[in-house]
């Protein structure tokens, strides 16, 4: 599947954004992997985020994670054209195995959330509400840490 022109501009703005005007994520050496409209990928290499044992710091993961949760929300909100502040409100982490190579931190709208619901709460009240879950892959695929983080946008003006 292609992904549209669209998205891969705003990924890659989102990109220059981070490493831009976030100096973390610029130390993290994130970079955008992927996004197709529904899940935002951020990688970042290990030698720029390990611990003292020789795997990923809790802290990097963590941050990734949620950079990634708010992303996904700054990409959807420029989608449908509106100029909002984000914050993450809370955030839930929980990490289940070491990572011991370069990782990848993927965020979508958490179970029972709806961009519908978000988007006219949006357009109703100039502010709204929506969970991000963020997973890093471990090897084989299972998590090795979660994030489930309630994002706020708020419009500008």
């Amino acid at each position: 599947m292609s992904v549209p022109a669209d998205h891969a501009a705003r990924a890659v703005a989102l990109q220059d954004f981070l490493l831009e005007r976030i100096p973390p994520a610029r130390a993290l050496g994130v970079r955008v992997a992927r996004y197709d409209g529904d899940t935002l990928a951020l990688a970042a290499p290990l030698a720029a985020n390990v611990n003292d044992k020789g795997c990923a710091f809790g802290g990097s993961l963590t941050s990734l994670l949620t950079l990634a949760g708010w992303g996904l929300i700054e990409l959807a909100l420029q989608a449908r054209g509106f100029d909002c502040d984000v914050f993450v409100q809370d955030s839930e982490v929980r990490y289940l195995a070491p990572v011991w190579s370069d990782f990848e931190a993927v965020a979508a709208l958490a179970e029972g959330e709806s961009w519908d619901a978000f988007f006219a709460a949006l357009a109703e009240r100039g502010k709204a509400r929506t969970r991000a879950a963020c997973t890093v892959p471990g090897d084989g695929g299972a998590p090795a840490a979660t994030l489930l983080a309630r994002f706020v946008a708020k419009r500008r003006g």
